[in-house]
């Protein structure tokens, strides 16, 4: 069965095709990250228009990529939720149009649960249940997966996502937009234990709190340095430390509050997922705490952390298969 993905969340403008949930015969990406990085984050309404502009030309290159004619294609799965508005509606539009000149079947699926799909990619698989994390620019998410139909939510952040807090922190330092790989590549030269930071309590055990870690470094910076947007320039051993140390207490989080759900769902499997999972220190630690844990950690390829109609169209293979339909009504969903 060949599915084809569409994904556009955010601003990324992805198609893919994949056959029978597994084997990816082509996944393009695009990207308007240059147009955002002048903003210092994304901007709905840029995003939205290159879709646009560009959805039809990626589609075709995916098309042509995998080999296949587009009438070949059994299954149009689509991100439809969630998203911001204006991006979702030109992917959920596309894929109309697609599933109705084809007289195909169309699926709506949710962004978030398709990123933990992406291991599934290619691989052979992991056994249900387990628990899965969800590690993003938008969320950071933990979930109980008994099948790819019966996901529970276990936890999730009450203010900042993870993705997010490293893109603020990179800001406060100076170090430019997107964040994450700013922050990563200057940790390496930093010192882990020479700051004490640490993320906000919450309520809940299983949920996240980013805010505050992000705060403790503005006024860390504040406090050492007049200038702090110049911080990591005039500051460059101190700003590693601070990248370094920042990094340590919310990867150190993530493992802690992700085993804890391990072992309340009496689980040794943990399936991690989304554009955070490409840090390298993330994933040396979180396979060294498993290997000390007896948890078994499964990342994805780096090609597919990053925001992809692939996981889209695996994951609503899955889905599909389970009798999950939609119709012409299908909304965006923010």
């Amino acid at each position: 069965m060949l599915v084809l993905g569409i994904e556009t969340s955010c601003d990324e403008t992805s198609v893919a095709v994949v056959k029978d949930g597994k084997k990816v015969l082509s996944n393009q990406v695009s990207t308007s990250l240059r147009l955002h990085k002048k903003h210092g984050g994304v901007v709905p309404e840029i995003a939205s228009r290159m879709q646009l502009e560009t959805i039809s030309a990626v589609a075709d290159l995916a098309i042509e990529k995998a080999r296949i004619k587009l009438r070949d294609i059994d299954l149009v799965s689509v991100t439809n939720r969630p998203g911001l508005l204006g991006s979702l509606l030109v992917g959920v539009s596309f894929a109309k149009s697609v599933a109705l000149s084809l007289k195909c079947p169309l699926l709506g699926v949710d962004h978030i649960h398709s990123h933990f799909y992406a291991n599934f990619l290619d691989a052979k698989g992991v056994k249900l249940p387990f628990v899965a994390l969800v590690v993003s620019g938008g969320h950071t998410s933990l979930f109980y997966v008994q099948d790819f139909d019966k996901i529970s939510l276990l936890g999730q952040t009450h203010d900042d996502a993870c993705g997010e807090a490293f893109d603020k922190v990179a800001k406060i330092l100076g170090l430019g937009y997107p964040g994450g790989p700013q922050i990563e590549k200057l940790a390496k030269q930093g010192n882990p234990s020479k700051i004490k930071f640490a993320c906000s309590g919450t309520k809940g055990e299983l949920d996240f709190s980013f805010s505050g870690i992000k705060t403790a470094v503005l006024y860390y910076v504040k406090k050492h340095a007049d200038c702090s947007m110049r911080f990591a320039v005039s500051n460059a051993q101190q700003a590693a430390d601070i990248a370094a140390s920042f990094q340590e207490s919310v990867i150190d989080t993530l493992i802690r509050k992700s085993f804890l759900a391990c072992k309340i769902k009496k689980t040794n499997r943990l399936v991690i997922g989304g554009g955070v999972v490409a840090n390298s220190r993330l994933r040396e630690k979180f396979t060294a705490a498993g290997n000390t844990a007896g948890i078994n950690c499964y990342f994805p390829p780096i090609s597919l952390c990053i925001d992809n109609a692939a996981m889209i169209a695996g994951f609503g293979y899955e889905l599909f298969k389970k009798g999950f339909r939609s119709d012409l009504n299908l909304n965006a969903l923010p």
